[in-house]
């Protein structure tokens, strides 16, 4: 199988999986105020992620790029939804058109129709500064994802067997790259422990990836033919608990929240908890395969609408007031932190 061809396969089966999606943020609960003292009209949804600075804390998560004209129309009409929606966007893996220069323009697609937008791009762990730095300038990307996905490669049939030295090709590319580097989990989420090894290497911002969203293990055991590992399809720290985990070192790190956010309420809870900004994905890939351009679009709508209304519920004008709101954790997300030792009633009696 070639290596377009496995970018298709990727996401016909995302949007299989998708619908096995579970999320813990249903742990989260908001300690309700009855005298918000708040209007909507006052309701601001800026952020900074970073260095960057954006219109809203949504962002369109790497997806696709790199499987041919399939992947190329995917990201055209995402870069259309992202430019008028003003949200940053995210492209998928370039090692494709790094590899294959005939697969660029899959990427190239999206600054050519967002010419003035936020655009970030994504390499793997694997990756030397080199290609660190076309892969920047392929899309002129004003920040660049690295993602880590030890898991997802040792379930794929094809995937990587060693990961040793990616820490130090990290801290090299953050050096040198030019552009903010955000790290990526894939969908297993980070824990302190990691958190801190990225934080000694200089970066500054983190994308916790958890679990709860589009599955890579469940994806690539879906690929294999024999010897399924299916003791990774449940592997994980789930979204909720892993934005916890990040903010609870205390470091000069920006967290983004993703993995199996899908509804306002997701993201109120996300940003709540200590993310800055939030990515989706497969949610939205499978409202534009499903329905187009123009739904997708006024999902977006909606969701930053309900946004506002949530914080304006809470008394948060800001996403800075939002992550001073006192909530309550329960079930397994509470006996996950307590047992890593951080105290919960930090978040329930704040604000």
């Amino acid at each position: 199988m070639t290596r377009s061809e496995r970018k298709w396969e990727h996401i016909r089966l995302a949007l299989k999986t998708g619908k096995e999606m579970n999320s813990s943020f249903e742990d989260v609960t908001f300690v309700h105020r009855s005298l918000p003292d708040t209007s909507l009209a006052q309701i601001k949804l800026s952020t900074k992620i970073g260095e960057l600075l954006l219109s809203s804390p949504i962002f369109i998560n790497a997806m696709t790029g790199g499987g041919g004209q399939q992947t190329l129309e995917i990201n055209k009409n995402l870069a259309v939804v992202a430019k008028e929606a003003g949200l940053a966007m995210a492209v998928g893996s370039q090692m494709s058109a790094l590899k294959d220069s005939r697969e660029q323009e899959t990427y190239k697609i999206v600054r050519k129709l967002n010419s003035e937008g936020i655009i970030i791009g994504n390499l793997g762990w694997e990756a030397t500064v080199e290609q660190a730095k076309h892969a920047v300038e392929m899309i002129q990307a004003n920040a660049l994802q690295i993602h880590v996905n030890s898991v997802q490669e040792l379930t794929m049939p094809e995937g990587d067997r060693d990961f040793t030295g990616a820490l130090s090709r990290i801290e090299a590319i953050v050096s040198q790259v030019g552009v903010p580097v955000i790290v990526k989990e894939v969908g297993f989420g980070m824990g302190q422990e990691t958190i801190k090894q990225l934080a000694s290497i200089g970066v500054t911002t983190v994308d916790v990836g958890g679990f709860g969203g589009t599955n890579f293990a469940r994806i690539e055991n879906e690929r294999r033919k024999q010897q399924q590992l299916t003791f990774f399809n449940n592997w994980g720290i789930p979204s909720p608990v892993s934005i916890v985990e990040a903010k609870s070192c205390n470091l000069p790190v920006t967290i983004i929240g993703s993995g199996g956010i899908q509804t306002s309420l997701d993201i109120a809870k996300a940003l709540a908890l200590g993310a800055s900004g939030v990515g989706m994905a497969g949610v939205l890939l499978k409202i534009l395969i499903e329905n187009g351009i123009e739904p997708l679009y006024e999902k977006l709508n909606q969701l930053h609408q309900e946004l506002s209304i949530i914080m304006t519920a809470l008394g948060a004008k800001t996403i800075k007031e939002l992550q001073n709101v006192p909530l309550i954790l329960k079930g397994e997300t509470h006996h996950w932190l307590t047992e890593r030792g951080i105290n919960t009633k930090q978040y329930s009696q704040r604000g």
